[in-house]
């Protein structure tokens, strides 16, 4: 009796990175083939939650793999249809955005969709850690509050193709004078912090904006978020802090900035005024006040370990993972 093939669903953006996903399909599609799995491709729509809907409803269907090609937003969508359900598959990513920090993190190929599926051949997986927002929305990069935090959705999807990454950079230069300090209450696991701040970072991996420095020791599967709090508006003095976060990530000691783990935090805003919008990888999640927590080994993602360092992951399971 022939056994069972594993089937792969690949679920596709392909107006993601210059359509470069489909000049690719047929040679990434051979691939999953080679490495042993049945696969079929989805092309998602401008539907809203096109690839949530679709990672759903494949997950429930029994595929055992599903493969994200696009950005970040694609993958986000593609976790939360899986995140909720009892049975996960595994993921993979194919990374054809403009900054995919989760492929940085990963050490997944960009801007070769054929050699970033090979990755699924090499056979490495790591268990990670996802984030939680107001009870029902899933992030697997970064969790954001404040001004800057809002760059990543004020900038044009048409400039995004147009200009790539230097469409962040203008925009950021724009936005950095504009930034804000708000008086907020943030309780973690280790105390409650009380002040102003004008940005607040909850990330689980150490690549955000393309920067691999803002949290440089920050582990894909501890069961922590890093949790960055910058308290200072003034122009210069942001500026200084982004010149220690390209130079080896000194910013974490800086009198500005509050540096440390959690696995849970709420953080709502003091001053009367509107809201902090989230940023919830790249795209806006929501307003506080909010409550976030760490689900710990959560998703099994396919990556490229043996190019990951080994401070970017928890010691008992590196040697696991390397054999």
């Amino acid at each position: 009796m022939e056994t069972a093939r594993k089937r792969a669903r690949l679920i596709y953006n392909p107006t993601s990175g210059q359509e470069i996903i489909k000049k690719n399909i047929a040679e990434v599609l051979d691939v999953l083939e080679d490495v042993g799995y049945e696969t079929s491709a989805y092309q998602t729509t401008p539907a809203p939650l096109s690839a949530q809907n679709e990672a759903e409803r494949a997950a429930k269907a029994g595929f055992d793999l599903i493969v994200a090609a696009g950005g970040d937003g694609t993958i986000n969508e593609v976790v939360n249809g899986v995140a909720p359900l009892e049975n996960r598959p595994k993921l993979a990513f194919i990374p054809t955005g403009t900054t995919n920090d989760y492929a940085r993190a990963l050490k997944i190929p960009m801007g070769n969709p054929v050699e970033a599926a090979k990755i699924i051949a090499k056979n490495q997986t790591i268990k990670m850690d996802i984030g939680r927002a107001f009870g029902n929305k899933y992030f697997i990069n970064i969790a954001a509050a404040g001004t800057l935090s809002e760059l990543t959705y004020r900038v044009p999807s048409e400039a995004k193709s147009r200009l790539g990454y230097f469409a962040y950079v203008a925009k950021g230069a724009e936005m950095l004078p504009r930034s804000k300090s708000r008086k907020v209450r943030i309780t973690h696991d280790h105390g409650v912090f009380e002040g102003k701040i004008s940005l607040m970072f909850a990330a689980l991996t150490n690549s955000i904006g393309g920067f691999e420095q803002i949290a440089p020791d920050a582990k894909l599967d501890d069961g922590n978020f890093t949790l960055i709090l910058v308290k200072t508006a003034k122009l210069f003095e942001m500026l200084a802090l982004l010149i220690q976060a390209i130079n080896g990530g000194q910013h974490v000691t800086d009198v500005n900035v509050e540096y440390l783990k959690t696995s849970k935090l709420k953080l709502e805003v003091l001053d009367g005024k509107e809201p902090f919008m989230l940023n919830l990888d790249g795209e806006y999640g929501g307003d506080t006040p909010v409550e976030l927590e760490v689900f710990h080994n959560h998703l099994e993602f396919f990556a490229n370990i043996d190019e990951i360092s080994d401070d970017a992951l928890c010691l008992e399971n590196n040697d696991e993972l390397r054999r």
